[in-house]
């Protein structure tokens, strides 16, 4: 039940992504999509864009069901190091000063909650429903021994 979504060579470096990256790891869609839009970083639009990519492949898996109703959060999202392109700037007294443009590859993926990721709360309610649904029910009949 859960959907997946990749944005490839991205032309930031993977640190400045992280730090966008960190704040919605774990985080309702709802919740993180409302901090994408007002972040100043450079990278937020991107990775929002992304998280909408997300949605829509999730959307695309399970048609009948509504994206409002499912409670999705942003279960995992990777940043990893892309390719770097490797340029000289002019230096002093004839030199040349190497510069690495970095890139990166971002992976987001959308799904129903972890148990990490539940509140004490939810956890509690959960643990109650599975225990009363693994309780054996009592008859309702009252059985009298034969030899009494």
């Amino acid at each position: 039940m859960e959907a997946t979504a990749k944005l490839r060579n991205v032309p930031t470096s993977p640190r400045k992504m992280r730090l966008v990256a960190n704040l919605v790891r774990g985080k309702r869609v709802t919740q993180a999509l409302g901090l994408l839009r007002f972040e100043a970083n450079s990278g937020a639009e991107r990775i929002e864009k992304l998280l909408l990519s997300a949605l829509a492949n999730w959307q695309a898996k399970h048609e009948d069901a509504r994206i409002e109703d499912a409670d999705l959060y942003v279960t995992e999202i990777m940043v990893d190091e892309g390719r770097q392109l490797k340029r000289l700037r002019p230096a002093p007294q004839g030199r040349g000063h190497r510069i690495r443009k970095r890139s990166n590859h971002v992976t987001l993926v959308v799904g129903p909650p972890l148990a990490s990721q539940l509140t004490k709360k939810e956890r509690n309610a959960a643990n109650r429903a599975a225990m009363n649904a693994a309780a054996p029910v009592a008859s309702t009949t009252s059985e009298t021994p034969a030899n009494a």
